[in-house]
């Protein structure tokens, strides 16, 4: 009787063991975490990439523990055109999403019966829906999205907070995967605030911050120059606290970060515009298998950043998608990137670049206006002034590339001799080679991807935009509108 009772414990241990097991294993999904930080309205001017105005350490730590790439380019110079892309991996320009907040039927507009509604094709899955197919939990913290088409934040993310501000509260918290109860892996976003940080503490010298030839060093640029620098400060700080919270949880090794920006800072020739500052951005990844304090200095897209985030998970990556994964052994690396410029917000606009080895070229296409044109930049204090000297004709040589009253239909520029980009070389016969060949990959690309770009907005999305900002609208685009007013009714 004994030894039945025994061997019936035995068999009972043995059992529960198992079950244990199995249940252990059912948990512990070995495919690593995907975390994007990303990074709001900042430019790399980290002391990994050389620039030793502020200690940034928590960020030069990650450089100096996984890749920096050097030569990575956001595929716009604003942020829902380039976060439509990134989070597809297919560029703005082929899925219609280009024109910056479009596809809106409420947010800072009316609800109208009619808007300029955008459905991504069939074939283009965004990347946390394929995440959640493929088993993953997924969350978006910080509020940030901005994706010029149709989404539901209920079909991407298991988890999002929506307000509260940008530090990563919910994250460090441990809010944003309380609900992940059966121990998937999990592919997250967290949204820093970077550049758009609001009332942080002037640590900077006013005075000894460097100033960009572009611009006329004057107080007013020497403040934004100077507070990007302090939000450079406190977004580290940030990082620290986000890479602390990941040893904590006992995820640092387990998990795949890419932490990169969407594209520049707010100053006027960076965000929203193709030059180096507005497109050229900060990239850092580290994660399991990547190998230490690498520099690569390949071309890199955002749209890269999709396919690679799928492929470190184990998911395929679709045929269509026009990103690539750059761990890959078959990379071969881009011999070109793209980045497009279109409408933001009021301001209607037309650029596109091709950036190779050592040259950029931009075909800018509305050269009946100049760059600074009417935009929502306007009331800015540093805005006055840059007007103020334009009148005055107060602008030398290198800052009137920008600030003049003239925009040349085509710009070449050497980046590797020229990294300001203040010398065009469209018109220099020694050029001519080089710039037809830019000339013909433009050309070729648009017709490949049909760059949605080459054709005009649709009139319920010109009349939403004027809906919002009335008499802002001043470009010629919107004459047929005020024209032809129509009723717009509203919806119940």
């Amino acid at each position: 009787m004994k030894k039945t009772v025994i061997l019936g414990i035995i068999l009972m241990m043995g059992m529960t063991s198992f079950q244990s097991t199995a249940a252990d294993k059912q948990k512990q999904d070995k495919r690593p975490n995907v975390l994007w930080i990303y990074l709001e309205d900042v430019s790399g001017w980290f002391s990994c990439y050389g620039d030793n105005t502020v200690k940034i350490p928590n960020m030069d730590k990650m450089a100096n523990e996984g890749i920096r790439f050097d030569r990575y380019y956001a595929t716009a110079g604003v942020c829902s055109a380039s976060r439509s892309a990134v989070v597809t991996g297919m560029m703005q320009t082929t899925i219609g999403a280009h024109n910056h907040r479009s596809s809106r039927p409420t947010a800072k507009r009316k609800v109208f019966s009619e808007f300029d509604r955008i459905d991504l094709p069939k074939d283009v899955i965004p990347l946390p829906i394929m995440f959640r197919e493929a088993g993953y939990y997924t969350f978006n913290e910080g509020g940030k999205d901005d994706y010029n088409f149709m989404w539901s934040p209920d079909e991407f993310y298991d988890y999002v907070r929506g307000k509260g501000g940008w530090a990563p509260k919910s994250f460090l918290a441990g809010d944003c995967l309380k609900g992940n109860t059966k121990g998937k892996p999990w592919f997250g976003q967290l949204q820093l605030g970077g550049g758009k940080l609001r009332n942080v503490p002037a640590s900077v010298d006013r005075n000894s911050v460097p100033v960009f030839p572009y611009y006329p060093d004057v107080k007013e640029v020497r403040e934004e120059i100077a507070y990007h620098y302090d939000c450079i400060e406190e977004t580290d700080k940030q990082v620290g606290q986000i890479i602390d919270k990941l040893k904590e949880m006992g995820e640092l090794e387990n998990t795949m970060i890419f932490l990169f920006s969407d594209h520049g800072m707010r100053l006027h020739r960076h965000k929203q515009f193709l030059y180096e500052g507005g497109i050229r951005m900060p990239f850092i990844m580290q994660g399991p298998g990547v190998k230490q304090g690498v520099v690569d200095d390949q071309l890199i897209s955002g749209i890269d950043i999709s396919a690679t985030s799928l492929a470190v998970a184990g998911i395929d990556i679709p045929k269509g998608m026009e990103g690539e994964n750059f761990l890959s052994k078959k990379w071969k690396g881009h011999d070109y990137v793209i980045a497009a410029r279109d409408r933001c917000d009021f301001t209607i606009e037309k650029i596109r670049t091709v950036v190779t080895k050592d040259f950029k070229y931009l075909r800018n296409y509305l050269t009946d206006r100049p760059f600074m044109q009417p935009s929502y930049k306007d009331g800015w204090p540093v805005s006055k002034k840059f007007r103020e000297m334009m009148r005055n004709k107060e602008m030398n040589q290198d800052q009137l590339v920008f600030f003049g009253e003239e925009k040349p239909a085509e710009e070449l520029y050497d980046l590797a001799n020229d990294p300001d980009e203040l010398h065009n070389l469209a018109n220099d016969p020694k050029y001519s080679n080089i710039l037809k060949k830019h000339q013909q990959i433009l050309e070729q690309w648009i017709n490949a991807t049909d760059d949605k770009g080459q054709y005009p907005e649709s009139e319920i999305g010109l009349r939403c935009i004027y809906e919002v900002y009335k008499n802002k609208c001043v470009n010629p685009e919107y004459d047929v509108i005020k024209q032809n007013p129509r009723n717009i009714v509203k919806q119940n």
